[in-house]
């Protein structure tokens, strides 16, 4: 939730607003994306031919798989080895996420998804991703209110978490890498 202002007024925007505002992206990129990749595969297919420019794009499509396999397999080793270590996955777990992505993204046609695909297979920009996004999210200590029937209620955004999920302090990770199952 973010403070913002409405007719001048402070107010907190709920989740009703955040799920409107991510539709609205969707849809913007569902409809942008396209002709901006049409408008490139016209200008490269004008620079260098029809042939070449549909090679290139198969190209980038087959190298697109080559990645994804030979860095997702990376990364499922990097996940079996938290795991087999007792820590939390989370690194892992956020990088074998974006490396899917990018396959995805290389495996779709179009010189735009491309780039944005072999951009997010480089391991700097996945972990400059990660640490963004894992600085973006905040663990707060919550006490659950009683609730109608008698059980605790607590907020509809809130995650519970017991006192040994969580070690606040030390490396700023949110869970504890000494968890015992």
């Amino acid at each position: 939730m973010t403070l913002t202002l409405r007719d001048g007024l402070p107010y907190r925007t709920g989740q009703g607003d955040f799920a409107a505002v991510i539709r609205l992206i969707l849809f913007a990129l569902l409809i942008s994306v396209p002709i901006a990749e049409i408008a490139v595969f016209l200008v490269v297919g004008e620079a260098i031919g029809v042939l070449p420019t549909i090679l290139l794009i198969i190209a980038t499509a087959v190298l697109g798989a080559f990645l994804l396999r030979q860095q997702g397999l990376a990364a499922l080793l990097a996940l079996q080895d938290d795991i087999r270590a007792k820590r939390v996955p989370a690194a892992s777990i956020g990088h074998a996420m974006m490396i899917g992505i990018a396959g995805v993204l290389l495996l779709t046609p179009g010189f735009i998804t491309d780039t944005l695909g072999l951009v997010l297979f480089i391991p700097a920009v996945r972990r400059s991703m990660f640490r963004s996004i894992s600085n973006a999210i905040r663990v707060e200590r919550v006490r659950p209110t009683p609730g109608p029937s008698g059980g605790s209620r607590t907020h509809p955004r809130t995650i519970e978490l017991e006192s040994r999920d969580y070690r606040p302090g030390g490396d700023g990770a949110p869970f504890s890498s000494d968890r015992q199952p």
